[in-house]
């Protein structure tokens, strides 16, 4: 460094190509840089002065700037390179262009006034991951520097992150990952790490992780014969325009033989093309396997000091030394803000080279191509298994909605056809009749007519006739189906993927499991050793106490595991909290209830005729929307609350965290949906009372009844609306307008900074800076969890609501290409994970299958009027018609026998006086003995609902097990080609040691030949005894 604060740096001549440095004086070569200097190594490839120069030296860029020569980063970035972003695809590469960038890490850094003026956009030199030490810079845009001379511009907090961004990265680098670094980026503060795994480390890596891949041997799968492929034929060339465009769709005749990949074993696979063996999607996976396997344990500094408090504890040091902090340790700790694969390139745009991406978006992410086939294999190839059996099983879903649609459809069509035919409707209907139904309320309500509920009962007759009772045993029959279509399915995809034989190995222990463990430790040895010193030691047990400690370091977290005790005050916190939230969800749909019995009393008082006319309607639409946005709040609310307690049980592994928040995201979001609907189909007006002795809420409010018609048509109103607004609101609005909302928010903060940083935004970035921009992958538990609940609306009470199905396709139609859409556009590429099925979500799918059969069974029973109508026809009926039902149902009450206070204000508002008024209730009349007490009739109809419900259920669960025992859940053809598989594989074995067996006769022979040409050498060639020995020697060498 002179006087003026210029720093002298030392680049070798070699390394420039062109002379672009005028009015620069270069320095001799003999000069020898200060000890304070930092030396950096700058790239032959990117270099751009005259390569026969050695040892030129130049001063340092912030003295150029300061002479006016350089102005901007881009004006030195020019004179180093023309173009180096085009070489590297825009950062699809790294800055050499040939190897492929496989992994982004991407970090917030702090420049000091002093950094900034070393780090500049200068690319160095690729170093081996062996000779690179960890104090040196990655290759790559703005190296580090040496940090000691600005360690007092940063916080320890700070320092702390760069220790162990350095260590991780040295520790990758040591694994045989290649790094490079870019900090010149056009988002300020954010530095990129780029890794890129060679072909050595893939292979290392495949081997350990047992990755089948296609090997040389290639076999014709089985094909149909006969009258199968004439019909085969015919599906295909019918479906031609419903297939997707896409190669991996197109049907397949041969397949290549797969095989866990082994080193040993190279010249058995297909490596004529290394660049394509391993795709994308595989070697993200291999890199990630790295990171989360690599560790850092040291930190200049605890995590989370500040900058004043210097001093630690025992506890603290011990903890900073023996902790292991891998990836999602350090993505935690916010030593990394972010990590994730790249997508392939851009999707829409001119002169955009064709890439998966592309092709995902136009064949499949478009809602211009709803009505076609999805390609699930290449959204296997590009996304990975996990994701691509999310899509098949929502594309397998949606295709068996359609024949329950339509059954639905003509269920429904047949209500309408014969809502002029029912009898029971046509009665309630008819003036003549002039039946007089007592009050709905005490004083307010006056009596009312019958036949003002016409309306509700030609209404109740569309979703309350015999066919729904077929469309109930149909739906179940209908579940059972679906689960053993999707259990085909899934085999012919494990099949084609190669993941038969297939077994999910124990997940890398957590990084919150494994601080757990270690803080349980070092409490442990704290206590240990705390009784240690209270106790003489004896010299004898010295040096072992000292190898226990030594070892306790090194294996901490091996030693000790998390045992019910530990986690007894998080499972009691998860259990207090999920009553109390399911208690919460009660409590609103109570609140809701007296919402429901205020209004109705309060309309009913109103001046408005037409207010007085519509009180149930009313009420009960403004209920239901009531419902709707509290489940839709409540869902939210329950999502965050199901993670909090997660984390809090501290789970080992990331299988079995995914699993516990599923069932308590699942619990929660089931009780908060169904609630309302399960109140109003088995809990609404059954205990009501009857008039003179009705039940109250807090001695005010009277319970509310079912219409003349039942509760069922009020069951289907409120379970079409929140299905509708569940899906409407919840599924697809939130879906489009909050990432819509995010990327309009964003633009909006672009325009509002400096023109400079505008235009600077709007050039063209490096793929992993938009990337970055991208909305995070949250995992695809949000996405099975609206579907299954969908699938609760579709089946289990699906007798009240015959259309839900149809409702349901509409949905799944818009739901598959959003969904689809969001992946590819608008979510940064996910980890690719293997699966051979869809985990738990298989089994909440049979429960609900079943729950399905039973709440159907009493939906049927007692929420319709169908076994009431059994009843009185095969009992009751003089005339074996339904003629008189509506009578039969009625009880009688004479208003004399009304409480003090509760008789109606106006008793003539139809114009007479009334004596006897009628309830819906089977009860004694009031001039019987027992007036007013139960009926036998209700005894009789109880006793029907309860057997046709447990002859229902049996009956259905039977042909549901019969339709799970008939069908094979492994398709016979698939069978045959995994076990032609299994033969080809020892064929190819079979035929590899015979080749080693006649390669080894062959040297043995050799071998033999030579041997004997040694013992039978002549006289005049052997001059001695001890050279024909060294002779022979020489022979057996040389074999």
């Amino acid at each position: 460094m002179d006087t003026d604060g210029i720093d002298l740096h030392r680049i070798p001549r070699e390394s420039y190509t062109d002379g672009s440095f005028h009015g620069v004086e270069f320095l001799p070569d003999n000069f020898r840089d200060s000890p304070n200097e930092t030396t950096m190594r700058v790239s032959e490839k990117y270099s751009t002065l005259p390569a026969d120069e050695k040892g030129i030296h130049i001063i340092n860029i912030r003295a150029i700037e300061d002479i006016g020569y350089v102005r901007t980063e881009s004006t030195l970035l020019n004179s180093f390179s023309q173009d180096p972003d085009a070489n590297c695809k825009y950062g699809l590469y790294f800055r050499d262009g040939k190897r492929k960038v496989d992994y982004i890490l991407v970090y917030h850094y702090k420049k000091s006034s002093f950094s900034r003026t070393l780090t500049r956009r200068i690319h160095f030199n690729d170093l081996g991951p062996r000779s690179l030490k960890q104090d040196q810079p990655l290759p790559g845009k703005g190296g580090q520097v040496n940090m000691q001379d600005i360690e007092p511009h940063m916080d320890y907090h700070e320092d702390d992150k760069r220790v162990r961004r350095e260590e991780y990265e040295s520790n990758l680098m040591q694994t045989g990952l290649e790094l490079e670094r870019d900090e010149d980026t056009k988002i300020h503060g954010l530095g990129f790490v780029k890794i890129h795994a060679p072909w050595n480390v893939l292979c290392r890596e495949a081997e350990f992780m047992k990755l089948k891949m296609p090997t040389k041997k290639v076999y014709q799968i089985h094909q149909p014969h006969g009258l199968l492929k004439k019909i085969n034929s015919v599906i295909q060339k019918i479906t031609e325009p419903i297939q997707p465009k896409v190669a991996e769709h197109k049907h397949q005749t041969v397949k290549r033989l797969s095989y866990p990949f082994s080193r040993e074993k190279q010249h058995l696979f297909d490596l004529s093309d290394r660049d394509s063996f391993y795709d994308s999607k595989t070697r993200s996976t291999i890199v990630y396997e790295i990171l989360k396997r690599t560790t850092c344990t040291k930190a200049k500094y605890s995590m989370g000091q500040g900058e004043g408090r210097k001093k630690e504890t025992t506890l603290l040091n011990k903890r900073r030394k023996c902790g292991k902090y891998g990836i999602t340790s350090l993505l935690a700790n916010n030593v990394y803000s972010a990590a994730y694969p790249l997508h392939d390139g851009d999707y829409e745009g001119e002169h955009i080279e064709p890439n998966d991406r592309k092709l995902l978006c136009e064949e499949w992410a478009s809602y211009g191509v709803f009505y076609k086939y999805q390609p699930i294999d290449l959204v296997r190839k590009y996304f990975g298994e996990k994701i691509g059996l999310y899509f098949a099983w929502l594309g397998v879903y949606t295709q068996m909605l359609i024949p329950a649609s339509i059954v639905g459809i003509i269920v429904f069509l047949y209500g309408c056809a014969t809502v002029d035919e029912n009898i029971p409707s046509m009665e309630m209907c008819d003036q003549r009749n002039n039946i007089t139904m007592c009050p709905l309320c005490d004083r307010t309500c006056s009596y009312w007519k019958l036949s003002s509920a016409c309306a509700t009962a030609r209404a109740s007759h569309l979703f309350d006739n015999p066919a729904t009772v077929f469309f109930s045993v149909f739906m179940a029959l209908w579940a059972a189906t679906f689960m053993e279509h999707w259990k085909r399915k899934q085999m012919r995809l494990n099949y084609r993927w190669d993941l038969t034989g297939f077994e999910e190995e124990e997940d890398h222990p957590r990084a919150e499991y494994e601080a757990k463990v270690l803080e349980k430790s070092l409490r442990k040895e704290y206590r240990n050793k705390e009784k240690g010193q209270q106790l003489p030691e004896e010299a004898a047990n010295k040096w072992r106490q000292r190898v226990k400690r030594v070892m306790a370091g090194v294996k901490l977290t091996e030693k000790e595991k998390l045992t019910w005790k530990d986690r007894f005050p998080a499972y009691f916190t998860n259990f207090v909290s999920i009553i109390f939230m399911i208690g919460l969800t009660f409590a609103i749909v109570f609140g809701v209830i007296i919402y429901r019995i205020s209004t109705a009393a309060a309309l009913a008082i109103s001046s408005s005729p037409g207010g007085r006319s519509n009180v149930r309607v009313t009420v009960t639409a403004t209920a239901v929307i009531i419902n709707l946005v509290v489940i839709i709040i409540l869902d939210e609310v329950y999502g965050c609350i199901a993670r909090w307690l997660t984390q809090i049980e501290v789970p080992k592994t990331d299988k079995s965290f995914e699993e516990r928040l599923i069932f308590k995201a699942f619990l929660l979001k089931f009780v908060n949906a169904y609630t309302p609907i399960f109140y109003v189909a088995f809990f609404k007006g059954r205990f009501v009372g009857r008039p003179g002795d009705y039940v109250y809420i807090f001695h005010s409010f009277r319970m509310e009844e079912c219409a003349p018609g039942g509760c069922l048509m009020e069951l289907c109103i409120q379970l079409s609306i929140i299905m509708l607004g569940k899906q409407l609101i919840q599924n697809n609005l939130f879906e489009i307008g909050i990432p819509k909302m995010k990327k309009f928010i964003r633009y909006l903060k672009l325009k509002r900074q400096r023109p400079v940083d505008y235009e600077e935004h709007m050039k063209k970035k490096q793929r992993y800076e938009v990337d970055y921009n991208l909305e995070p992958f949250a995992g695809l538990t949000p996405e099975y969890m609206e579907m299954i609940i969908q699938f609760g609306f579709v089946t289990l009470f699906v007798a009240s609501f015959p259309l839900a199905p149809l409702f349901a396709l509409l949905n799944n139609i818009i739901e598959i290409r959003l969904d689809a859409k969001k992946f590819v556009t608008e979510l940064r590429r996910p980890v690719a994970v293997r699966a051979k099925d869809i985990g738990i979500w298989y089994n909440i799918l049979r429960g609900v299958g079943k729950l399905a059969v039973i709440i159907n069974a009493f939906v049927i029973s007692f929420t319709s009027d169908f076994i009431p109508r059994l009843v009185y026809l095969y009992m009751y009926s003089e005339s074996g018609t339904m003629h008189g039902f509506v009578n039969h149902t009625l009880s009688y009450f004479n208003v004399s026998d009304f409480q003090e206070g509760t008789a109606p204000n106006d008793a003539i508002e139809l114009g007479y006086p009334v004596q006897i008024c009628r309830y819906k209730d089977y009860r004694e009349p009031p001039w019987s003995e027992s007036k007013y007490d139960i009926a036998k009739d209700f005894w009789a109809v109880l006793a029907a609902r309860l057997a046709f419900v447990i002859v229902f259920q049996n009956l259905v669960m039977f042909m549901s097990d019969f339709v799970d025992w008939i069908i094979p859940d492994i398709p016979k053809d698939i069978s045959q080609q995994i076990h032609k598989e299994k033969v080809l594989m020892v064929e190819v074995f079979m035929k590899e040691e015979q080749g080693k067996l006649q390669l080894l006769e062959t040297w043995r022979d050799k071998d033999k030949r030579k041997g004997e040409n040694c013992n039978n050498h002549s006289p005049r060639s052997s001059m001695s005894h001890r050279g024909s020995i060294s002779s022979c020697h020489s022979c057996h060498v040389e074999v």
